[in-house]
């Protein structure tokens, strides 16, 4: 299974992204292609998606089936830039914690 049908099983049909959308997901599909993924590459495209989605929600046409949609997908990638940035998150705290405690 290639991933772009591991995606498309997930519920996610390629067609239905925005031209950003679109672009971010084949810079992604040639940087897995190349086996050069890092976690800050995938932080990185992660955050473009979200903002890709934002530009989406300003616009005043939107029927209530694409806001829901858009929201929906805001929320997803919300989420995973929690899960992505969080080990780093709680890595500066600790050594902000213990930055201080040493300063005592």
């Amino acid at each position: 299974m290639n991933v772009t049908e591991e995606i498309e099983d997930k519920g996610i049909n390629i067609e239905t992204l925005n031209n950003a959308e679109k672009e971010t997901y084949f810079s992604m599909l040639k940087e897995v292609q190349k086996a050069q993924m890092s976690p800050e590459k995938l932080r990185s495209y992660i955050v473009e998606l979200r903002t890709a989605v934002e530009q989406e929600l300003v616009k005043v046409d939107l029927t209530s089936d694409q806001d829901l949609f858009l929201k929906a997908r805001l929320k997803n990638y919300i989420l995973l830039e929690i899960f992505l940035f969080s080990p780093e998150r709680a890595k500066e705290a600790l050594e902000d914690m213990i930055s201080k405690v040493v300063k005592k």
